[in-house]
């Protein structure tokens, strides 16, 4: 059963409540839970008030997960809780449905969430994934690929690409480790697929999270998918991040014709509050960096700087006490020019 969420005419979010894997395919009412429901009853019909990556703190629990939200037609972002580093946060997936196959973008963590994300897809049509978009090539959402159709299409950027390829190479991975899937098609820059008559975009805006971020742009819809440069209430991940031309690229998006923008993690709201989330985290990246850029101008050594950080209100932010540190880390090897070419 499903029930609708009204938001301005920007767009719209409709919440599925198929959310588990085997409830069955999508109803007949148009929108999510009871259809008799009022829009208020979702947590997620209003923008929250903290900032934050946990579903907790925004109403939901558990049992709510997976959840599949209809952000534009034939477009689903699938939402599957994840546990990382002793916090519960999301991991968010693209579902582009068309009369000839299906495209996901990103997928979950394992095969085992991988799996249950492509049965999702069986509930909702009968066309096949044929396409598979690696926007991120970190393992959270790589690690399950093994379970998408072996005859699919996988798709990443050259850099992503090599990752993996050195991945799957190397003589220390454990044995029991889920296998690596390679990429088949690589993206530059801007790869412009046809599926089923439907225009979709994979594009390289810029090295952001990583080094061969990709986004994925359905113009009918007017959606942004946008993997790991958006970790919506998650204080910025810079494990391998270009922290400055994250910051660009984060620009470049939000510049775009756009009105839905899909971030890889965090909770998956109306439109309008999750543009204002990624306007929301684009100021959060660059008040880290400035922030990380004013100690190291000051002369403060790493170890000093990671301990008088003030980075204000982030400091409420999901995985702020494992990340930060990593940040300014980054932004130090920034400043002293020693990140990879």
């Amino acid at each position: 059963m499903r029930h609708r969420l009204e938001t301005p005419p920007a767009g719209r979010l409709l919440l599925a409540g198929l959310v588990a894997a085997g409830c069955g395919p999508v109803g007949e009412t148009e929108s999510g839970e009871p259809s008799e429901a009022s829009p208020d009853a979702s947590p997620a019909a209003s923008v929250a008030t903290a900032v934050t990556g946990s579903p907790y703190d925004f109403g939901l629990s558990d049992a709510d997960y997976p959840r599949v939200v209809e952000v534009a037609r034939d477009v689903y972002a699938y939402e599957q809780i994840h546990v990382t580093l002793g916090e519960t946060i999301t991991t968010v997936s693209l579902v582009v449905v068309t009369p000839d196959g299906v495209l996901v973008a990103d997928g979950q963590e394992s095969p085992e969430e991988t799996g249950r994300l492509v049965e999702t897809v069986r509930g909702i049509t009968e066309q096949p994934i044929r396409h598979v978009v690696i926007a991120s090539d970190h393992g959270d959402h790589t690690g399950g690929n093994s379970a998408f159709p072996a005859d699919a299409t996988f798709y990443a950027h050259p850099s992503s690409a090599a990752y993996l390829e050195t991945t799957a190479a190397n003589p220390n991975r454990p044995a029991d480790a889920p296998p690596v899937v390679l990429a088949t098609e690589i993206v530059s820059e801007d790869r412009t697929l046809d599926v089923g008559g439907r225009e979709i975009r994979l594009l390289h805006l810029g090295r952001a999270h990583t080094g061969g971020d990709l986004v994925v742009h359905v113009p009918e819809g007017r959606v942004l998918f946008m993997s790991e440069t958006y970790l919506k209430g998650i204080f910025p991940a810079m494990r391998s991040a270009f922290p400055t031309e994250w910051l660009a690229m984060l620009d470049r998006a939000l510049a775009m014709d756009v009105d839905v923008y899909v971030p890889g993690h965090g909770v998956l709201e109306p439109p309008d509050a999750l543009r204002a989330g990624l306007e929301t985290y684009r100021d959060a990246l660059e008040r880290v960096i400035d922030e990380a850029s004013r100690l190291h101008a000051d002369g403060a050594d790493l170890a000093e700087a990671i301990q008088t950080a003030d980075f204000g209100e982030l400091s409420a932010w999901s995985l702020y006490e494992s990340q930060a540190p990593r940040a300014i880390e980054r932004i130090y090897m920034e400043r002293n020019g020693a990140l990879p070419n």
